[in-house]
C-alpha cells in the first residue's frame, strides 16, 4: 500500500492487562471518564503528549552562521562602552 492509499483508519486492540506498552479497555475508560471526553479522544490526548515529549517541536534551521552573516550580525550591534567591574563598582558618578 502506498502512503495515498492508506485508510484513515487503523485497528486498535486493548490489552488483557495494563502494562508499560499498552492498557486495558477499563484503564481507557477510566482515563476518559476522568479526562471528560470519551475513549476515543483519551487516545488522540495521549498520542498528542507523546508527540510533544518526543517529536522535535520546531522546524529545523539552516545550521551554523556563515563568516558573513557573523560581520554583519556584529556591525548590525550597537557597540557597548567597555567598563571592568571594578571600574562600574566604585564608579562615584553612578552613586
Amino acid at each position: 500500500m502506498t502512503a495515498s492509499t492508506l485508510s484513515p483508519q487503523i485497528p486498535f486492540r486493548y490489552r488483557n492487562v495494563d502494562s508499560p506498552t499498552g492498557v486495558t479497555r477499563e484503564t481507557a475508560r477510566r482515563l476518559a471518564q476522568q479526562l471528560g471526553v470519551d475513549e476515543t479522544q483519551a487516545i488522540h490526548l495521549a498520542l498528542h503528549q507523546l508527540a510533544i515529549q518526543l517529536l522535535p517541536q520546531y522546524e529545523q534551521d539552516d545550521g551554523p552562521l556563515t563568516a558573513a552573516q557573523v560581520r554583519q550580525i556584529k556591525k548590525s550591534a550597537p557597540t557597548a562602552k567597555k567598563r571592568s567591574v571594578r571600574s562600574s563598582l566604585f564608579d562615584t558618578e553612578a552613586a
